[in-house]
């Protein structure tokens, strides 16, 4: 056999891998609750969203629950409250983008976008800060429902 038979396998592109997918999404499966999308996720991650939800249940009025709301965890109050997912390098909080803007000082040393902050798996959950972030939601979803 010729080299030319063979060149036509060597030059197929590889597909391309997304690292910023939710690592629950492996499984293509819609996790029912947030106890299945964390048996799903993988330690450190698991230990930090386990530690966002402790946090966020402390300062949630009684009345709010959780749900899975787009593939992800999420605490509603008034409607959503916030969303909080693993990724392959960080966990992330989606508190909405005005409260990232309110703490925009205070979320200096993290990796933020217009509604979300990332927190790196190898330092530790800024807990005071995440309270702050959970307290600003309610009080702003308060405000909504109360027009």
């Amino acid at each position: 056999m010729s080299d030319a038979h063979h060149s036509h396998r060597a030059h197929r592109p590889k597909k391309a891998h997304s690292h910023a997918r939710p690592s629950a999404a492996k499984r293509n499966v819609v996790p029912k609750n947030t106890d299945e999308y964390l048996a799903a996720v993988p330690e450190p991650a698991r230990g930090i969203l386990n530690k966002i939800r402790g946090v966020i249940r402390s300062v949630a009025p009684l009345e709010a629950t959780e749900t899975i709301s787009y593939g992800i965890p999420a605490f509603k109050y008034k409607g959503v409250l916030l969303w909080f997912a693993a990724f392959s390098n960080h966990c992330s909080l989606f508190p909405g983008s005005s409260v990232i803007e309110a703490f925009k000082n205070e979320l200096k040393g993290f990796s933020t976008s217009k509604g979300t902050i990332q927190f790196p798996l190898n330092k530790p959950l800024p807990v005071a800060l995440v309270k702050k972030l959970v307290k600003a939601r309610i009080a702003e979803n308060q405000r909504k429902k109360e027009r």
